[in-house]
C-alpha cells in the first residue's frame, strides 16, 4: 500500500493532481482544499495518501495533513459514503469547520454540501459524533487562527485576485501560503504582492 508520496507536481485538475516521483506519475485524487495548498508545478509537494483497491484499478487519494485523512476515513466508514462524497464533505467543510459541525449537530452547514440533503445530513451527524470525539482537535492555518482584521484583509485579497481572473481556490491557496509567510500583521498591499508571486510560480 501506498502511504505517502513526495515528488514533483506534474499537473493539477478541479479534483486530482498527478504527482512525479523519480519520472513515475501517480494520480492523486484530492479535496480542493489540498489541491489549493499545492505549489505550482514542477515544485516539490508531499501529500499523505489512502490506497484504494478494486478489482478494475488501485485509486489513490491524498491528503495535505493527518487531520484530513482522519476525517476522509471517518467519513468513509459511513454506508453508503465513498470516497467522492467525503472529498465533497471536505472541499465544503474543512477538519475545522467539520469538527465543528459535528459536534454542534449543524445541520445546515452539513447540507451546504453538494448532493447532501436533510436526511443524509442528520445520519451523517449522527454517525461522526461518536467516532469525532476521539479525533484530536484540528488544526487552524495560521491565516484563519488571525485576528478578525486580518481575517477580513484575507477576504478582500482573494475578491481582488479574483477581480483580476484568478479561480477562487488558486487565489485562497496562494493567499494562505503569503499570509503564512508574512505573518498575521501582514497589510493588504503586501498580502496581494506575495500572493501574485505565488501564482506566478
Amino acid at each position: 500500500m501506498i502511504a505517502s508520496l513526495t515528488g514533483r507536481v506534474a499537473a493539477t485538475e478541479e479534483r486530482s493532481c498527478i504527482i512525479d516521483v523519480g519520472g513515475v506519475g501517480y494520480l492523486v485524487h484530492a479535496s480542493a482544499p489540498t489541491l489549493a495548498s499545492l505549489p505550482a508545478p514542477p515544485s516539490l509537494a508531499h501529500l499523505l495518501v489512502e490506497t484504494e483497491v478494486r478489482e478494475d484499478a488501485i485509486l489513490l487519494y491524498g491528503f495535505a495533513d493527518a487531520g484530513e485523512r482522519a476525517w476522509f476515513r471517518l467519513l468513509t466508514a459511513v454506508q453508503g459514503v465513498g470516497a467522492r462524497l467525503a472529498f465533497a464533505v471536505l472541499s465544503t467543510l474543512p477538519p475545522g469547520d467539520l469538527a465543528a459541525a459535528v459536534a454542534t449537530g449543524d445541520r445546515a452547514a452539513m447540507m451546504r454540501v453538494p448532493g447532501v440533503g436533510s436526511k443524509l445530513a442528520q445520519r451523517l451527524l449522527g454517525e461522526l459524533r461518536e467516532p469525532a470525539a476521539t479525533l484530536p482537535a484540528p488544526a487552524r492555518p495560521a491565516i484563519s487562527a488571525a485576528t478578525p482584521a486580518a481575517a477580513g484583509i484575507l477576504a478582500d485579497a482573494v475578491s481582488a485576485l479574483v477581480n483580476l481572473g484568478y479561480r477562487r481556490l488558486e487565489a485562497e491557496g496562494a493567499l494562505v501560503r503569503a499570509g503564512a509567510r508574512l505573518g498575521e500583521g501582514a497589510a493588504f498591499a503586501a498580502l496581494i504582492r506575495e500572493g501574485l508571486k505565488e501564482l506566478a510560480r
